[in-house]
């Protein structure tokens, strides 16, 4: 069930770091074939949860999707980051477990502990600060004590919480739907729309936020109403993840807990790495964003997505049959070129379709090594695409579902 894979090295997309040193040591490239698919590249940005009835014809019709550029390499903090992972593969790497015994049939991710762990209860910011928006301006920020934090996969609501300001949020994306953010209104509506008014109406001191989740009417309007906006890169890498916690920090005036918080995550992730088997057979992974009947998105390059595959020792099928774009939508012939060997799909959108056998019944699915084995790993979306402070825990759950090896227990500071 398992493909071998043509060696290739995957280009550096910022400067060499202790983090980058380790990602090059667990890096799997496929090798790309230029088959020309049916892909249509031109599709809008997708939602997290969209509409319940999305027009095929509108994601397809869409502007283009660009790649986020990479985000580069955060400093050095004086201690040397990933200490146990780069000793863990010196010595060999994981368990060493046969691929051919690897589980095949649908399988889901799960996380034992869904709670967010503070690095520090209600620490007291150093106010006022300046910081540079990713747009270029320059933002002063007085005030935090009233919060909105929100982006298409609640990555910055989760980085608040974890540094312990999640009592000062006033306002949430759909997706940080963790139970110390339940009683949190919702400021998004339908496919992440913002809703301006409703954010407004709650007198925030300050709001966070990146393009994922922005058109071009609700920057002007949040950036005319005299409130603090703040905008963050994009970019979902696994070299992203200290960076955004050092600029969420910062701009809270934190940055002591944003540190605090940078160390236990790298920790966090060094241990889930070191879990990934030393032979994983490189199997070719699909990523499938599947939203009821009309929805179907192969995700490639820059989607979060490949980054997480690599990483774990898989090759992601997007990148490998040639996809430019984040994610296109899929045809049949394009699934069965790309040949993968296990899918994965977020599990509210599995069930939003009706499950495993309405999945297994879109064209082409079923005619590929995944299909024929069913070997379909599902996990909570909230999680999935996050590259938060949680991100350990999502790679150590797609480990053990993947693999079938015990998910490595991890430092909890």
């Amino acid at each position: 069930m398992q493909r071998p894979s043509d060696s290739s090295t995957r280009a550096a997309s910022a400067p060499s770091s202790t983090r980058r040193s380790r990602r090059a040591a667990t890096s799997l490239a496929g090798a790309a074939a230029g088959v020309v698919l049916g892909l249509v590249a031109a599709c809008a940005p997708l939602p997290y949860e969209p509409p319940a009835t999305p027009s095929a014809e509108a994601s397809q019709d869409a502007a283009p999707v660009e790649a986020a550029p990479a985000e580069t390499a955060h400093a050095a903090t004086g201690a040397p980051v990933c200490t146990t992972l780069d000793a863990s593969r010196a010595a060999g790497g994981g368990t060493d477990v046969d691929p051919a015994s690897f589980p095949t049939g649908p399988t889901s991710a799960t996380f034992a502990d869904d709670a967010i762990h503070p690095v520090a209860e209600a620490p007291v910011s150093q106010l006022p600060v300046t910081v540079e928006s990713v747009d270029g301006r320059q933002v002063e920020i007085t005030d935090v004590s009233r919060i909105i934090p929100v982006d298409l996969y609640g990555t910055l609501g989760e980085i608040v919480y974890s540094l312990g300001l999640g009592a000062n949020v006033v306002g949430r994306d759909l997706p940080t739907g963790f139970p110390e953010a339940a009683d949190v209104p919702v400021v998004t509506g339908a496919g992440h729309a913002l809703d301006v008014e409703a954010i407004l109406g709650l007198n925030p001191s300050v709001i966070l936020t990146d393009a994922t989740i922005l058109t071009d009417d609700v920057r002007g309007q949040l950036e005319s109403s005299g409130i603090p906006v703040v905008y963050f890169d994009e970019a979902r890498t696994l070299d992203g993840v200290d960076d955004r916690i050092r600029a969420v920090a910062t701009a809270l005036g934190v940055p002591e807990q944003g540190e605090a918080l940078v160390e236990r995550t790298d920790r966090q992730i060094c241990a889930a790495l070191a879990a990934v088997p030393q032979d994983t057979g490189t199997p070719r992974v699909a990523f499938l964003y599947l939203r009821g009947a009309n929805i179907k998105m192969l995700f490639g390059p820059g989607s979060g997505a490949d980054d997480l595959i690599r990483e774990i020792g898989g090759e992601d099928a997007g990148t490998a049959i040639g996809l430019t774009q984040q994610y296109a939508p899929v045809t049949s012939e394009a699934i069965i070129s790309a040949a993968p060997d296990a899918y994965l799909v977020m599990t509210d959108g599995l069930e939003s379709m009706g499950g495993l056998d309405a999945m297994m019944a879109i064209p082409g699915l079923a005619q590929t090594r995944a299909g024929e084995a069913r070997r379909v790993v599902d996990m909570d979306g909230s999680r999935l695409l996050t590259f938060g402070p949680r991100t350990g825990y999502t790679i150590a759950s797609l480990v053990e579902a993947f693999y079938g090896v015990p998910a490595p227990e991890l430092p909890a500071s």
